[in-house]
């Protein structure tokens, strides 16, 4: 094959059990090719020659309907193809397509509305106790941590995060402690 007939050839004119084999080789010529006259020619025009002559080669050529869907798009040229709701039956879709726009706004309110109830009366309980805890000063925490009862505050510390991870809806969580300062404690975790 000379230079002018791999300029020249398409790689998509190749016979189809070639298609796959001879479709890469041609490809690769084409670029050591174009590459070659990279000592002929400046550096960005040879790469311009490779990039445009890559681009050409990797897209198929279109057919006629292709070519006359690019000049004649389908508002203006060809009539657009109908849709799979259009075929269906009529009367079941007419209620879909003239649904009020009020009855369809105080309807999507009303499926709002309950869902975001619900969100709130499940994890009301946990939100607060993680609020609680958040406005405890991280100072506070670590001098209550620095103190000589360093197991006990850890224990306690444990025993509330596994609650709030694993408590279910309307948990509770009881905790007997006999001793004032471990439960004054207990209400700073």
């Amino acid at each position: 094959m000379t230079t002018s007939d791999v300029l020249s050839s398409s790689i998509f004119d190749a016979p189809r059990g070639n298609m796959m084999n001879s479709r890469g080789v041609l490809i690769e010529k084409k670029i050591d090719f174009l590459e070659s006259l990279s000592g002929k020619v400046s550096n960005r025009r040879s790469r311009r020659w490779l990039n445009d002559r890559l681009l050409i080669e990797l897209v198929p050529r279109l057919d006629v309907e292709e070519i006359r869907g690019l000049f004649a798009p389908p508002p203006w040229g060809d009539s657009v193809p109908l849709s799979p709701f259009c075929m269906t039956n009529v009367g079941e879709w007419d209620s879909f397509r003239t649904v009020d726009m009020d009855k369809e706004a105080c309807m999507i309110e009303a499926l709002k509305v309950p869902s975001i109830k619900k969100i709130t009366l499940v994890n009301a309980e946990k939100m607060a106790a993680l609020k609680a805890w958040h406005r405890v000063d991280c100072r506070t925490r670590e001098a209550l941590r620095r103190s000589f009862l360093l197991e006990l505050i850890e224990g306690y510390e444990d025993c509330l995060r596994e609650f709030i991870k694993e408590a279910g809806e309307g948990g509770m969580l009881v905790l007997h402690v006999q001793d004032p300062f471990h439960r004054l404690l207990l209400h700073v975790l």
